[in-house]
């Protein structure tokens, strides 16, 4: 996901989304002696900033404007859906993978298994509290 967003990113509304020094094969590729878990995470956290100051950047009139990924055209806001939607796949199958590994030892992401009606409970006396308050 790093190189596609620097990729994506970097110079978001004047180049090709598609850089031609991006090497993607290799992104898939781990160097077990470099890739420790610290760097990932470094490159995932630069990553997603460059992703929040490109989007940042904008004003409301760039959402019309047109840009280019691999030479095909999108307005601002269809580049911004098509990225967001593609991060969130790929965001679903390492959650998907790090529940397989860790099994019994998995955490939820969101509301744990048997909790729902407790949290929908909670949730609604929240909100009444809110609207008496």
């Amino acid at each position: 996901m790093a190189g596609n967003m620097r990729s994506r990113w970097t110079d978001f509304l004047t180049s090709d989304g598609e850089k031609p020094n991006r090497k993607r094969d290799t992104e898939f590729e781990l160097d077990s002696g470099a890739d420790t878990r610290a760097s990932l995470m470094q490159r995932w956290e630069q990553s997603w900033q460059l992703v929040l100051d490109a989007i940042a950047a904008l004003k409301p009139e760039d959402l019309a404007r047109h840009i280019t990924i691999r030479s095909q055209d999108h307005t601002v806001l269809q580049a911004i859906n098509r990225q967001m939607l593609h991060y969130a796949y790929h965001v679903g199958q390492i959650a998907l993978l790090a529940k397989h590994a860790r099994g019994a030892e998995w955490k939820s992401l969101s509301i744990p298994k048997g909790q729902s009606e407790m949290v929908g409970k909670q949730a609604e006396a929240e909100h009444r509290k809110r609207q008496e308050g």
